[in-house]
């Protein structure tokens, strides 16, 4: 599979604002969005920019969610699929999917730094879910479920810095973290108020209803 392997805080200065990739870095004065915040390129550096159209305004909120998640264009088509046809609203829908992967799930945790490092570490297995070990970062979560970090790897240093940080910050309803124990239940299914992503997810919808 592709993988991009530049550097990743150009797609925050594409984007426009901080998407928090890098983990702790993005909030402390190394961070280079706060150093430079002007999109990457040529045309970045000029004064005048040309004013968006509303295709590249539906694409500019797409590839946030993209690269907020890490998930590839393919893979990403499903997920929308998915949520049209799911009851409700389908925005709402796709951002529930996306917060019920493996690996997100282990970053909401603050089991790791970020959503890169936390793919990185449920690709080396370092975590089961229910007593069994899952290396699939795109795995759905479900309630009822236990994601716990695995007894060989429960010492591991980005695991170990994560918690300290407290990587992803705050606590959330659907999720009980046990950092004693390095596991976490899933009690229910995440909600839009508790989903702390900065995009329009009707936009992105509305992108792929063209």
């Amino acid at each position: 599979m592709a993988r991009y392997r530049g550097s990743v805080c150009r797609i925050c200065r594409r984007a426009g604002q901080k998407l928090f990739l890098k983990g702790q870095r993005c909030y402390g004065p190394k961070c280079a969005f706060e150093r430079r915040s002007n999109p990457p390129g040529q045309v970045g550096r000029s004064r005048r920019r040309p004013r968006p159209t509303d295709y590249g305004t539906q694409l500019r909120e797409k590839q946030k969610v993209r690269s907020i998640y890490g998930v590839f264009e393919k893979q990403f088509y499903r997920y929308v699929r998915q949520a049209e046809r799911q009851a409700g609203v389908s925005g709402e829908n796709l951002l529930q999917l996306l917060e019920r992967r493996l690996d997100n799930v282990v970053f909401r945790a603050s089991f790791a730094s970020s959503r890169a490092q936390a793919r990185q570490l449920v690709n080396h297995r370092h975590f089961e879910v229910n007593d069994r070990p899952v290396n699939i970062a795109s795995y759905l979560v479900k309630p009822g479920d236990v994601v716990k970090v695995r007894n060989n790897s429960k010492e591991i240093l980005p695991i170990q810095q994560a918690i300290e940080a407290g990587a992803a910050g705050g606590s959330l309803s659907w999720l009980e973290v046990d950092d004693q124990n390095r596991s976490v239940n899933i009690v229910g299914l995440p909600v839009r108020s508790e989903i702390d992503v900065d995009v329009n997810d009707q936009v992105v919808m509305e992108f792929y209803s063209r």
